[in-house]
C-alpha cells in the first residue's frame, strides 16, 4: 500500500509540473530555411538562412597570382539578429592581401 501511494504522488507531482497553456515560441530550435551550394575545380560558392534571422553568403574563385601561383580570393557576407535585437551584417573578402571585413548593424 505504502508503494501504491508513494507512486500516486510522484504521478501527481509530473502532472503538476507539467506546463498548462499555450507555452511561447521555443527559441532554442533553429532551422535551416534556404541551403545552396555548388563547388568546381575553379572555386565555390554556398549560402544559407536558417530561422533565427542568420545568413551567409560566400564565394571562392581561384585566381592567377603574379608570381605564376594560384591562391583562392574569397568575398562573401554574413549576418545574425544579436541579443540585443540588431541586425549586425559582414561584408567581406579574403586573398594574398589578407581579411578585410565590413561591419553594418540595423534595427
Amino acid at each position: 500500500m505504502n508503494k501504491f501511494v508513494i507512486y500516486a504522488f510522484a504521478l501527481f507531482a509530473v502532472a503538476a509540473a507539467a506546463p498548462q497553456g499555450p507555452q511561447p515560441e521555443d527559441h532554442s530550435q533553429v532551422y535551416i530555411l534556404k541551403q545552396d551550394s555548388d563547388v568546381s575545380p575553379d572555386g565555390y560558392q554556398f549560402d544559407f538562412q536558417t530561422s533565427d534571422g542568420t545568413s551567409r553568403q560566400e564565394k571562392g574563385t581561384l585566381k592567377q597570382l603574379e608570381d605564376g601561383n594560384q591562391a583562392l580570393e574569397v568575398t562573401g557576407s554574413y549576418q545574425y539578429v544579436a541579443p540585443n535585437g540588431l541586425t549586425y551584417a559582414v561584408t567581406f573578402t579574403a586573398n594574398e592581401n589578407g581579411y578585410q571585413a565590413q561591419e553594418h548593424s540595423s534595427q
